[in-house]
């Protein structure tokens, strides 16, 4: 097991070593396998950048992440103009069903409201708009919303999926499905196992919530 200070140390360079990312303010600490990153980001996308990065390194449990995002002069941009680039990116988005959904902006964080049929598409939705100049923050209230299968089906699908995976190990994992609900529960290695695992689950048809109750152990 890490130390705190070697997890610590890991999680600092993992950032570094991401091309893409700034770094200079950002502040990590970890305590008990729980990660906590601190300090400011010039955009929505390096905040979740830097989450993602530190949730794959071995030896993470969780993510506490408690980046502030501080726009740059030139990146700030009015609500209006951010709602209008928000809703041209939906239309363009090919995987998005921007018919069904609306978009609100207030001080630079978007709001998604609407029903869509598949997971993916809730995720595109916020894919394309998180991005954009001027954004904050995205608050995904999409809603999924599929027609009902057997729970033995959709349990069945998901357990598939899982031994497939090159990256989840799915003999420490059990899924259970009811009326769209899986709970996944089990033990993973990585926390960046359990979001597979997770994004496993969520492409299974006719599932509409995944709770996702995996514990990150040895």
């Amino acid at each position: 097991m890490k130390t705190d200070m070697q997890l610590m140390r890991d999680v600092q360079d993992e950032l570094q070593w991401q091309p893409n990312l700034r770094t200079a303010e950002i502040g990590v600490s970890a305590r008990d396998g729980v990660v906590t990153l601190t300090g400011f980001v010039p955009s929505y996308s390096q905040k979740l950048m830097a989450a993602r990065a530190a949730g794959t390194v071995a030896g993470v449990r969780g993510v506490a992440d408690e980046l502030l995002v501080r726009l740059p002069n030139a990146n700030r941009r009015s609500d209006t103009d951010i709602a209008r680039s928000a809703v041209s990116a939906l239309q363009w988005h090919v995987d998005v069903p921007d018919t069904k959904l609306t978009v609100k902006v207030a001080d630079g964080w978007i709001t998604l409201s609407g029903d869509v049929d598949w997971q993916y598409e809730q995720a595109s939705a916020e894919d394309a708009v998180r991005s954009l100049t001027g954004v904050k923050g995205v608050i995904n209230n999409t809603v999924v919303r599929q027609p009902k299968a057997s729970a033995f089906e959709v349990s069945r699908k998901i357990t598939e999926a899982l031994k497939r995976s090159a990256t989840v190990d799915a003999g420490r994992i059990s899924v259970e499905a009811t009326e769209g609900k899986v709970v996944l529960k089990g033990t993973v290695r990585a926390w960046s196992e359990r979001q597979d695992a997770e994004r496993a689950a969520w492409s299974a048809p006719c599932v509409t919530l995944v709770e996702d109750r995996l514990t990150v152990g040895v």
